[in-house]
């Protein structure tokens, strides 16, 4: 197995969780009742707080709207797109 393979294997996975957490995140701004400090929802903040916090101070929230992890959702979907898509840089690597 090649290193780009190996790499593709780890990327590919990583690139759809958290796709998949911003997703869900997208989800919980519709519930501000809901406390992400809690156990079943820290699952989901902790590894997509990172990347919200720094965008959040460049893009403030619209009319009360939270709209960064739409921004990060797109951001993956592009990155796995261009890295592992039907003509990636990786899949043509392979």
């Amino acid at each position: 197995m090649t290193s780009v393979a190996i790499a593709s294997w780890i990327i590919g996975p990583l690139l759809v969780v958290m796709t998949l957490c911003f997703i869900f995140r997208i989800i919980l701004t519709w519930y501000p009742q809901v406390e992400l400090t809690k156990f079943p929802w820290v699952l989901i903040a902790l590894p997509t707080e990172p990347f919200l916090a720094p965008t959040r101070k460049i893009i403030a929230p619209l009319g009360g709207v939270d709209i960064t992890p739409i921004i990060w959702v797109g951001i993956f979907s592009l990155l796995r797109e261009i890295l592992l898509g039907q003509q990636g840089l990786l899949r043509m690597m392979m």
